[in-house]
């Protein structure tokens, strides 16, 4: 909102003098609204109501883990070109990439606003709940995604502009439409979900290289456990929806656990990767291999779903699966950057 200043009322102090013509402003006339300039004070909790739905819909806790994940892929291509990372540019990339990230979970909403309102966790969007309009909500996504674009595209370099609209295209344009008509959509969301560490990469070293596919190797395959559990976790939910999750469509978790397991057991060889290609010593290895033995020890847990006495122990399995996954990954990250090798 713009500031009220004194001289729009015309209210004393401002150097304006009223001429013998003009009716004073009196304090019931402010009071009550009648003058065409009356101030407007929000009502209580109104402004922090709307920074909550703009959080919402811009899914900032998304967008945070989007620059956390970006920010390390920036770092690491930082470091193999044998320049520091604390630099303009690393500002330019993360604010880029978060503005695509923020736009790109905007457009989500307003496409899904219609399935979020039969589910009890997104009920309360913003979109969803009619808070927001629907041409508000576009507009912003729209805005956010092309200045997001634009701004990489002069700050950092054309690949990286471009990349970045691909995926936001992917997500919102494939990924979210296809969710209500096939479970594939769950791999075919999974490529825009790993591109941030890569286009960190890109935005420091300029060129998609072999260290910047297994970044998003790493991310491609960690999601699958991650959210193969908050599928199972919600979905009755994703059913009222009629959102084809693989839990809705094999209701008896089999095919769910399955695969959950199978990308676990990948995440093994695919996290070391790094070392295989020189961006990592060996003790990056060595965390690498125990942290991911620790992610499978709690899929296999997982798989205890399918036997489970009752709903609330079989959604313990898979919450308990899902903090691990999002402790997991940042773990990961960190040890690869603290071991990071510089230039060769």
């Amino acid at each position: 909102m713009t500031p009220v200043t004194q001289e729009s009322h015309g209210l004393p102090g401002t150097g304006l003098r009223a001429t013998s013509d003009e009716a004073p402003v009196t304090a019931k006339a402010l009071a009550g609204g009648h003058s065409a300039h009356a101030l407007h004070a929000p009502a209580a909790g109104e402004t922090a109501s709307r920074i909550n739905d703009y959080r919402e819909l811009f899914k900032f806790r998304v967008t945070t883990m989007v620059v956390i994940t970006a920010w390390a892929g920036f770092y690491l291509g930082s470091m193999m070109s044998g320049i520091s990372s604390v630099q303009r540019g690393l500002l330019d990339t993360l604010i880029g990439i978060a503005l695509v990230s923020a736009g790109s979970g905007a457009l989500n909403e307003a496409v899904e606003r219609k399935t979020d309102a039969r589910m009890l966790r997104t009920a309360q969007r913003p979109l969803a709940a009619g808070r927001m309009s629907l041409s508000h909500g576009i507009l912003l996504g729209i805005g956010c995604i092309a200045a997001g674009a634009a701004w990489l595209t002069f700050y950092t370099n054309p690949i990286t502009g471009t990349l970045t609209l691909i995926t936001a295209f992917t997500y919102v344009a494939v990924y979210t439409p296809l969710k209500r008509y096939t479970t594939l959509a769950t791999f075919i969301g999974a490529f825009p979900g790993a591109m941030p560490p890569l286009l960190g990469w890109t935005a420091a070293r300029g060129s998609i290289e072999w260290p910047a596919v297994a970044l998003f190797s790493i991310l491609f395959v960690w999601q699958f456990p991650h959210f193969m559990a908050i599928s199972w976790m919600y979905r009755d939910d994703y059913a009222r929806a009629g959102i084809r999750m693989l839990p809705v469509v094999h209701p008896d978790g089999r095919s769910t656990v399955l695969e959950a397991l199978v990308y676990a057991v990948l995440m093994i060889p695919v996290s070391l990767t790094p070392v295989y290609l020189h961006m990592t010593g060996i003790t990056y290895g060595v965390v690498a291999a125990f942290l991911g033995l620790i992610y499978l020890g709690y899929t296999i847990r997982f798989a205890k779903i399918t036997s489970a006495r009752s709903m609330i122990e079989s959604r313990m399995y898979a919450r308990d699966l899902l903090k691990v996954s999002v402790i997991y990954l940042p773990l990961l990250l960190t040890a690869m950057m603290l071991n990071a090798a510089g230039k060769r």
